[in-house]
């Protein structure tokens, strides 16, 4: 496949496109003038604190992806994961994105904040692409996918250490990036069973789009559930992303893969 690729993928690249990710994210959201915990004070605040950065990284990810060419091996695993059973996990995660939404309290968004909230979704493209996508590819050009997981995992819960200079107090922030340590093992184990990253990419909208839909106005009793039952999603995923791993055969490799 290196053949087919503009750009031969390298392990340096992976993180170069991880950290200027973070950068430009962090650079936009900070223009802003918008700290963190305002963001789900209006429709207004959310668009331009969150929204304008997940576009403007939603364009220049696809444009970085069609110059390397890379979008076939980001999207698509050429050797899936042996076992597939372990998709019981995501479908797990899924269910509980369905109990927020019944939990979130719909009357208290008004037509602006909803449209911006839908503006949320981006982030199952932007952080999948970034994470389990590019880098992924990157890191498969030299490691063994028990590190592609660990490395895509780690530098996917600590994108989220950026919310902490945007305003989030430090303690939620660490809790932050050790729940989406947990939550991107999930989205790793929806990619390697089902051979795509785009289930992962639209679970992660979907479950982003909850938790911030739940945590608006006065969510039902079943949230504080929800929450808790995350936390055991993110155990059993450690517990069983082992079973998803290939042996790093050169047919596993992205860079000969066909």
């Amino acid at each position: 496949m290196t053949s087919e690729l503009r750009v031969r993928p390298r392990v340096w690249m992976g993180f170069a496109i991880w950290l200027a990710y973070i950068v430009i994210v962090f650079a936009v959201q900070l223009a802003t003038g918008i700290p963190y915990d305002e963001w789900g004070d209006s429709g207004q605040n959310l668009f331009f604190g969150a929204g304008i950065s997940l576009i403007v990284a939603t364009i220049l990810l696809a444009i970085t992806t069609t110059l390397l060419g890379w979008w076939r091996p980001a999207l698509f695993d050429a050797a899936p994961s042996r076992h597939r059973w372990p998709i019981f996990v995501p479908i797990i995660l899924a269910v509980l994105a369905v109990l927020n939404l019944t939990a979130t309290d719909w009357g208290s968004y008004d037509g602006a904040f909803f449209a911006a909230s839908v503006v949320l979704l981006l982030v199952g493209f932007t952080e999948e692409m970034t994470a389990r996508g590019l880098m992924l590819v990157a890191l498969r050009s030299r490691l063994s996918e028990v590190w592609v997981w660990f490395l895509t995992s780690t530098a996917f819960g600590l994108m989220h250490f950026v919310n902490f200079f945007t305003g989030q107090d430090l303690v939620p922030t660490i809790q932050q990036v050790g729940s989406a340590f947990l939550i991107g093992t999930v989205f790793y184990i929806l990619r390697r069973t089902t051979g795509t990253l785009i289930w992962a990419m639209v679970l992660h909208g979907v479950w982003d789009f909850s938790v911030f839909a739940v945590g608006h106005g006065t969510p039902g009793a079943i949230a504080g559930v929800v929450g808790l039952l995350q936390l055991v999603v993110g155990v059993l995923a450690l517990a069983v992303v082992w079973f998803t791993f290939r042996s790093a055969t050169a047919t596993e490799k992205v860079v000969s893969a066909s």
